[in-house]
This record gives C-alpha cells, structure tokens and sequence, in this order.
C-alpha cells in the first residue's frame, strides 16, 4: 500500500496531471458560486472530451478535482444572496444568510471555507482507511453478492431522493430499461431497438445526463427573468470564522462523520448531507433557539459535511463500483471509458489509481479553499450576474458536447427527447439522479445475474451474503416508506 501510496502521488504532482486538477478545481468552483449551473450538468458536458483522453491520471485529476471541489464555492451565494449555489449549500442559507444581512458575511464565509477545508481533509483519511477492511470483504464477494449491490444502490436512491419514494423506483426502473436499448452483448438479440439502427448500439450515458439535467436547468433559469438582491456587506470578521471553526472542532468533526457515512450510503448524496449535520447540530448543541437567525455553527455544521461526503462517495464507487451519487455515477463512466474498472481491481491490481484519486481529493480541497480566501471579494461580485445571461453560453456547450459524443446528428435529435423527458421530471416532482443511476447499473446488474445463475442456478439466492443485502434492500425500501406514510397521516390528521 504504500509503494500505491507513493506512486498515486507521483503521478497526480506530474505537471500535467496537476495542471489538469488546477483546472478542474477552477471550474468547480466557477460552477460551485453560480446558481442553477450544477455539478452533474457540468460533467455531463464534459464527459465526451474526457473521454478522448488516454492518461487514466489525467482523467483522475480533471474530474475528481472538479467534483470535490463544488460545495466549496456554493457558500457565496448562499451566504451573500439566499440562492443555494448547489444542492450541498441549501442549509447553509439557514444562518449563512443572516449572518451577511448583519454585517458578517466575511465571518460567514471565511467559517465555511475553513470548515470545508477540514471536511475535505478528513475525509480522504476516512477514505484510506477503510481500504484495509475494503479489501478483504470484496475480494470475498462473488457475482451474487454484487448483484445484490447494484440492486441495492438503485432502490437506495430511488427510495431517498424525493418525496415520493415510488416516483424514485420508478425513475430507477426507467434507467434500467433504458440500459437495455440495443444488441444485448451474450446472445446478440436486439432490444427496444423498433427496428432503428440508431438503437443497435444502445443509448450514450452522456446524451441522456445532458438532456435530462443541463437544459431543462437552462429552461429554468431562462424561466425566471429576475435579478438578484443587491450586494450586501461583507464586513469584517476573516480570522474570527476561522476561530469559530477551531472553537467548534467537536461539531465539525462530527459534520464531517455524517457527511462521510451520507457519502458511502449509495443516493443520499449532497442534497441531504448538509441537512444531516444541521439538524444534528440543532439537535445536539447547546443554545439550538439561535439556529435559523444567524448562528455561526449552523454554517460550520454545513459546510464540513458536504465536503467530507464527497470521499464518502467515493468509498463504494471505487470498491463496489456503485455510484454514491449523480456525479460520481458519471464519473464512474468516464473512468470505465479510459480502462479504469472501479470495484476489487481497485483494491487489488490497481490500488495506485485509488489513491491518485485520494490524493487528488485531498490537495484540490487545499487548492480551492485557498483559491476562495484569497479572491472572496471579487468572486462574490460574480455571484451577481442575470441568471439569463449563462443560458445561450450553456447550451452552445451543451449542443457541442452532445454531437462530439458519437458525432451523429442524430444524437441531437435524442438529446432533444431526452431533455423533454427531464423539464416534465422536473415539473411533476420526479427526481432525475434515480434514472442516471439505473442507467449506469443497468449492464452491470444483468451481467451479475446472469453469471449468478449461470454458475449456481437458484441456489445463489441462498448465499448468506446475498441475505444479508436482501435483507438490508428490504428495510431501506420500507423505512423511508413507512416514514412518509407517517408523514402524510400526521398532515391530513387521520387517526
């Protein structure tokens, strides 16, 4: 381990490697500090020009560099204007934003960048670890102890993300079907292809990520047609949230904890890790009545879980090959495209890629914290520019990244019905990430089953390992649901 230790760090301090996490932090904090962009449409965007790349490491830093970096810069506008610049800056509006109207919006944000710092740094450590307890529990793990993963992820964010849980096992189901569009690979019987021979070779992953998230995004923010609140004062306060931060350590060890188990349960991801931590804090710490009016712990509490969560992710993608959320579901795509084959190869033949890519989460966060420090004061001039004037850029990106997929003109046609699929999602309530999620899985949860039975019949249902995740599938398909039945009794006031 460490001669991978060493060699993952050689390579991510190559000068091209490190100029290519140089860029990929600068764009995830260009994407983190203006609202409505998000993270996933921006990889989605990105997906086909990475994927020409040949260098693993390069791939590694570009992307990881991007993605752990996003919920860093979101705190500006949710601390200066209100607006959640991403979906792991939601809470930190709570008090961040109250902060700023009593003039500690520098306190406010110097407490969330130190406190991301210590949630990016914490949890790469978490990260390694968890590799000596990793290795052996996936190398003990055969085809039907995988398939049941995989099944486990798709319910996992079906259930969890949305309000109505069927809509999420639902969109799921969607992302499988969609996985089966095309000539299945053992038998070469042609599936939902309608005689096309556009549909021969199946659905690109990256057209329906950009179709189904970035342009109804752009419709979205076209849409509103509105300005943002005036600048507020950032007062004074630098080293007072830097103190702040140190003086609540506990509580931000603690966000830090949550953020990363949020981050290793598949679906939860950023949109619910940050609301953890908050209400833990609330729950917890002394004084909870100042929370909500522009408490500094609500923003440290915030800030160090949705960082930390994004090694969580990172956890059972690299040793399961499961996404734990939307972007490292697409990330995941691109390292399969460049010959990364995330699960016990990771932990085995190529261990130095594991850590390439803890070493690439740990020094971007470095990077983008210091990057926010030192440019608080114009970077938070940017967070007020017309959310209309980013749309015609978007979809100019947007287009070219569809074509450059497969460079097909019908792939634009595909990106348009796939983009009118995700405005209606969106519309009614229906959450996207379960969708991309059964994409990715889809071929990976056929090819479980089928060398599942292939080599044990039925017997394989019987495996303890296979129990115990059925088991496990089980309670997170009833708990949340029997949660939102509660829910909805305690709303209506049957008895």
């Amino acid at each position: 381990m460490i001669e991978a230790a060493l060699e993952g760090l050689y390579q991510v301090l190559t000068p091209n490697s490190l100029a290519l996490m140089c860029l990929g932090v600068l764009l995830g904090s260009l994407v983190g500090f203006l609202p409505g962009i998000g993270g996933p449409s921006t990889l989605a965007i990105m997906l086909p020009f990475v994927m020409t790349m040949k260098d693993p490491y390069a791939v590694i830093a570009l992307l990881v560099g991007f993605d752990a970096v996003g919920n860093t810069a979101s705190a500006f506008t949710a601390v200066l204007i209100s607006v959640p610049g991403g979906s792991g800056s939601q809470a930190t509006v709570l008090d961040g934003y109250p902060l700023a109207k009593q003039g500690q919006a520098m306190r406010a944000l110097s407490a969330s960048f130190f406190a991301s710092l210590v949630g990016g740094l914490i949890g790469p450590i978490v990260l390694i670890a968890s590799l000596p307890f990793l290795r052996p529990m996936v190398l003990s793990f055969g085809s039907p102890e995988f398939f049941m993963l995989t099944f486990w992820g798709v319910t996992m964010v079906g259930v969890l993300s949305g309000n109505v849980p069927l809509k999420g096992l639902l969109a799921g189901i969607l992302g499988i079907l969609i996985a089966a569009v095309g000539a299945d690979d053992k038998s070469g019987i042609e599936r939902f292809t309608f005689d096309t021979a556009y549909l021969i070779e199946g659905i690109d992953l990256v057209l329906v990520a950009l179709g189904v998230f970035a342009i109804p995004e752009c419709i979205d923010l076209a849409a509103r047609r509105t300005k943002v609140a005036e600048t507020q004062e950032l007062g004074e306060g630098f080293w007072q949230g830097a103190r702040d931060v140190f003086k609540h350590w506990w509580l931000t060890l603690r966000a830090s904890a949550i953020g990363i188990w949020v981050g290793f349960l598949p679906g939860l991801g950023s949109s619910v890790a940050d609301w953890f931590a908050y209400a833990h804090a609330v729950q917890t710490e002394k004084h909870p009545e100042n929370f909500g009016k522009g408490d500094i712990r609500g923003v440290i509490a915030a800030e160090s879980s949705n960082n930390s969560k994004e090694a969580g992710d990172y956890i059972p993608t690299l040793a399961f090959g499961i996404p734990g959320g939307t972007s490292t579901a697409l990330i995941l795509t691109a390292l399969i495209a460049v010959g990364i084959n995330p699960g016990p190869e990771m932990l085995t033949t190529q261990l130095n890629l594991t850590f390439a890519v803890v070493w690439t989460l740990t020094i971007a966060n470095i990077v983008a914290v210091a990057i926010c420090l030192a440019f608080i004061k114009p970077i938070s001039r940017m967070c007020f520019m017309p959310f209309y004037s980013l749309v015609p850029m978007i979809l100019v990106f947007v287009f070219i990244g569809a074509f450059a997929a497969n460079r097909n003109n019908l792939d634009l046609i595909a990106l348009l019905g796939f983009s009118f699929l995700g405005f209606i999602m969106r519309r009614h309530g229906w959450p996207r990430s379960p969708l991309i999620l059964g994409l990715v899985l889809g071929d990976k949860m056929e090819n479980y089953l089928w060398l599942s039975y292939g080599r044990f019949g039925f017997e394989w249902l019987t495996r303890p390992g296979v129990m115990i995740i059925a088991a496990l599938v089980v309670l997170s398909l009833c708990y949340p649901m029997l949660q939102h039945w509660r829910a909805n009794k305690d709303q209506t006031g049957q008895p």
